[in-house]
């Protein structure tokens, strides 16, 4: 199946690398345009340029903490001017804070709320309207799978990815009418800059492979997977195949979740 996104607008949070990046390659190969968001200029500016390739697809940056209320408001004013009406929105961003209940902070709480919450909020009620004008949106929240199956020590991140369960079903009924559709993607082990930053440190002497090798024996699969392979569902989601679809929310994990 040949998938194409041609003539699109998207917008990627948490954009420069990992799964982010890899979305925004798939996006791009099948023919949208991109605008990739995240903090560093510097990172940005390699991740366009491995993004946009040979392809004639429209690859801008905006460098902005989304946060914040003036990033994700930086976020859209910068995406627009570079691109236009923004089509396709994924709330990619975030990170994987947890450890026991009674050590997390007030202010690790707030940190984690307003980047994978209060982000995908500000930034959903930003494209929607426009959306609903042209009756065509979609917005895919990229969450994990602890929203549905929050293990001992999961806090804060599996409770702030199950809110983002919660506004996905909400955003869904209310676009539904509007042919707005909203997914969310979750999230098992897959190859990112974020193991890679944990490898780095726990690593002890293996090489990158051997250490997703070794989390993978877990997997009823075998193997962890990769950023790719989690991209082509997001792409699936983001084009016109997957439009009778919206409201779900889709592990991809190699079956390591207990709930489907």
């Amino acid at each position: 199946m040949q998938l194409s996104m041609k003539g699109r607008n998207a917008l990627i949070t948490g954009g420069s690398l990992g799964i982010g990046r890899a979305i925004a390659k798939a996006f791009v190969g099948a023919g949208a345009n991109v605008a990739l968001v995240a903090r560093r200029q510097q990172v940005l500016d390699l991740a366009r340029a491995d993004v946009a390739g040979q392809s004639n697809a429209k690859v801008v940056t905006v460098a902005a903490d989304v946060g914040t209320a003036d990033g994700c408001r930086r976020a859209i004013a910068e995406a627009a001017a570079g691109l236009g009406q923004i089509d396709v929105l994924v709330n990619n961003a975030g990170t994987s804070q947890r450890g026991a209940f009674e050590s997390i902070s007030d202010e690790l709480w707030q940190h984690d709320i307003d980047l994978k919450l209060f982000a995908a909020i500000r930034l959903s009620r930003a494209v929607l309207p426009g959306m609903k004008a042209q009756r065509w949106g979609r917005i895919i929240n990229v969450l994990n799978t602890g929203a549905k199956a929050p293990p001992a020590s999961g806090a804060p991140t599996a409770v702030t990815r199950a809110a983002g369960m919660a506004l996905t079903k909400v955003l869904a009924g209310e676009g539904a009418a509007h042919n707005v559709l909203v997914n969310a993607v979750l999230v098992g082990r897959i190859e990112s800059d974020q193991w890679e930053r944990r490898h780095a440190t726990e690593g002890k002497g293996r090489s990158l492979q051997d250490y997703y090798a070794e989390m993978g024996k877990s997997i009823p699969l075998g193997r962890i997977g990769t950023a790719e392979e989690f991209a082509g569902m997001v792409l699936f989601l983001a084009s016109d195949a997957g439009s009778y679809i919206t409201g779900t929310a889709i592990n991809i994990d190699g079956n390591l979740s207990p709930v489907v």
